[in-house]
């Protein structure tokens, strides 16, 4: 029986993501077809030439069952997987309900903590999972795509933990060379990933310094453990369950990357770009008003992250 599956946010990751798929359906077309959502000069050069992808072991070009802009020329599909940026999902959720039937199973790859109750808030009759992605993957241009640094993992889940479509969906993308991994506490992974972005995107933008200075620098140093010591109380106010560890592992992992790197969204603001400062510190903000928890330092960082956008 074969799939249909379309991807919409073409960027890094969902262009890393769905060329693997792509190319996994041109291999089994009786299993799988896979369809892009993009738009621009993006979609021309796929259109023109297939999608390529950069990998660490290799380059490969692939064409899709069809890449548009208009999802109405697809129909509806069983799985639609989500990777545009966080603020542009409301937008996005509005796009793609020609995609959408009855039995359409969402899942979203995006940043933050909040994406999948604002895809049932659109959807209320489908069933949204949680995912999240850990790679390093970029647009180096129109029609292609970059990968690099050998991280890949692909997280995903649901509450019910378990069933004959999550289970199909790990198989099917393992078989495509995706790294994927079904979560039985699928929020969990998903805050454990925001915990560490969302520290670092708000105080590298509000410091203009790197990831490593946030260890190292003694001025920077209590900053960041205490944006991420109420990051933590805010987790457990939710209910979340992260280990009481984490704290200690972000300050070891933040102190061995490399000097200079920094946040995507201190890159983007400092380029004058669109940032992502409601789903990764204004969401932490508000659900800690929700629980009557004191969060001074991100109140002061999300208020000037604003003011300045």
């Amino acid at each position: 029986m074969q799939s249909k599956i379309a991807i919409i946010g073409l960027g890094g990751v969902g262009g890393y993501y769905g060329g693997l798929l792509s190319r996994y359906s041109e291999q089994h077309p009786e299993k799988l077809s896979v369809y892009f959502i993009a738009r621009g000069a993006h979609l021309e050069k796929i259109k023109e030439k297939g999608l390529t992808v950069i990998t660490e072991t290799g380059t490969f070009v692939t064409r899709p069952a069809l890449a548009t802009h208009q999802p109405s020329e697809i129909g509806e599909v069983d799985y639609l997987v989500i990777a545009s940026k966080s603020y542009d999902l409301d937008e996005v959720a509005g796009q793609v309900r020609p995609l959408v039937g009855p039995a359409t199973i969402l899942l979203p790859l995006l940043n933050g903590i909040d994406n999948v109750s604002r895809l049932r808030a659109h959807f209320p009759g489908n069933e949204v999972w949680y995912g999240c992605a850990y790679i390093i993957a970029r647009l180096n241009e129109p029609g292609v795509v970059e990968s690099s640094g050998n991280v890949h993992h692909l997280h995903f889940g649901h509450e019910k933990r378990s069933s004959p479509e999550l289970e199909y969906i790990e198989d099917l993308f393992k078989q495509a060379g995706i790294e994927a991994s079904l979560k039985a506490e699928a929020i969990r992974a998903i805050w454990r990933k925001f915990f560490y972005i969302s520290t670092t995107a708000a105080l590298t933008t509000y410091l203009n310094t790197g990831f490593r200075d946030l260890v190292w620098n003694e001025e920077y140093k209590p900053l960041y453990i205490e944006l991420m010591q109420e990051l933590f109380a805010v987790s457990q106010a939710e209910n979340i369950g992260l280990s009481g560890s984490l704290i200690d592992d972000m300050m070891r992992y933040g102190g061995s990357l490399p000097a200079g790197t920094t946040s995507s969204m201190n890159s983007d603001y400092l380029a004058g770009r669109r940032i992502e400062v409601e789903t990764l510190v204004g969401v932490v903000v508000r659900l800690a008003h929700k629980h009557r928890v004191e969060v001074p330092l991100y109140e002061k960082i999300y208020k000037a992250l604003v003011v300045n956008c």
